[in-house]
């Protein structure tokens, strides 16, 4: 078991340097940038003043150009860079570090990387790590507990469904299933909003923060209370949004499990239905449904939760993410997807040792991965 791990832990490494290799590839080769953002400010700039120098529109340019603006055209690698001077092109290179040749600027990242210094936002005036840290308790929060209220409640139901297969119980559960699978979960937040929060019902929950402004004012149980009042629509929206293809696994699981021969040799040696189930059929059908636990809890931790972010008004990493591949930050692009592939296959491999606890016959030392 330990050499797996080691192995596991190893394997880390290349597989980590080679994520970070192609995307930074292609970032490189991607349209856009910050410095053709940092040129289109300073362009717009320029506009706006030489306008109202002159009297005349934002289309209306005329007169004396400000000190940014060349009087000859230049040749520029960079979308909408001509006419203006090439030693400001040359300072805003220095200043994002882009005179730099890619594979120079590649191996001063990995560096970094490697003393766990990720550098700082390009337009947020802080390091990575501190933005990371900022917004890692909304969407930890938003992971954990949807993932936690997902399998609590579609294990219990996929498994009833299974042992009731065909019965009115499986049929009116399909049909509530079938209605969680439809409706995506940022349009049932936008219903829990209209109905709960303040849109056009009952005002019951609050619709932004993860906690009140008076919560360090609060009593231990008081804020225990708070942070769940804030954050019990946005959970509801994720597990419903979540736990419909869940419970159609585990039926599914299960029934492939009650029908092996294994099962029928311990009903004919008198054992009740309820340990053939949770003695036998069990830790054989949960294997699956665990596999992909880390990827469900990953999912929601950093993607799934976005919109549920926008809705409800929660600053976490999913929005932090979205918003730095728009305004092109890159140490927070790829910081913050070092970070991720990093956390991301070190749950896998947990994921992983978690079958020995589900099924101790399993074990891992034939394994070469």
């Amino acid at each position: 078991m330990l050499a797996y791990i080691a192995r596991r832990l190893l394997l880390i490494i290349p597989t980590l340097f080679a994520i970070m290799v192609v995307n930074f590839a292609i970032i490189q080769v991607a349209p856009g940038g910050p410095v053709e953002r940092m040129i289109a400010e300073i362009k717009g700039t320029a506009v706006e003043a030489t306008a109202r120098f002159t009297g005349g529109g934002p289309g209306e340019v005329g007169g004396a150009q400000p000190s940014a603006m060349a009087a000859a055209p230049t040749v520029s690698k960079y979308r909408g860079a001509q006419g203006l001077d090439p030693d400001l092109i040359k300072e805003i290179e220095q200043l994002y570090g882009f005179d730099k040749p890619p594979l120079e600027r590649f191996v001063k990242m990995m560096g970094q990387y490697v003393r766990l210094d990720f550098g700082e936002s390009f337009y947020r005036d802080a390091r990575v790590v501190d933005l990371v840290l900022e917004k890692m308790p909304v969407s930890v929060s938003l992971g954990l507990w949807s993932t936690l209220f997902i399998y609590l409640i579609s294990i219990p139901l996929g498994i009833a469904k299974a042992v009731r297969d065909g019965s009115k119980f499986d049929v009116w559960t399909s049909g509530v299933i079938i209605v969680g699978y439809a409706v995506p979960s940022f349009l049932f937040a936008i219903l829990l909003v209209v109905l709960l929060a303040g849109g056009s019902y009952l005002d019951w929950f609050p619709l932004r923060g993860l906690v009140s402004d008076d919560w360090r004012e609060l009593s231990l149980l008081g804020k225990i209370g708070d942070y769940f009042w804030h954050m019990a629509l946005p959970i509801a929206a994720l597990t419903v949004g979540g736990f419909a293809t869940l419970t159609m696994l585990t039926k599914n699981s299960f029934l492939a499990e009650i029908h092996q021969q294994y099962v029928t040799t311990a009903r004919a040696k008198g054992l009740s239905e309820r340990r053939v189930l949770y003695a036998h059929v069990f830790r054989n059908a949960m294997l699956i449904i665990i596999s992909g636990m880390p990827g469900a809890f990953i999912g929601i931790l950093f993607t799934g939760a976005l919109l549920i972010e926008v809705i409800f008004s929660l600053d976490g990493l999913g929005l932090l993410g979205f918003e730095s591949l728009i305004n092109r930050d890159y140490p927070v692009i790829f910081g913050t997807l070092f970070f991720f592939t990093l956390l991301g296959m070190v749950v896998k491999l947990i994921g992983d040792l978690t079958y020995v606890i589900v099924d101790p016959r399993i074990h891992f030392e034939s394994q070469r991965t």
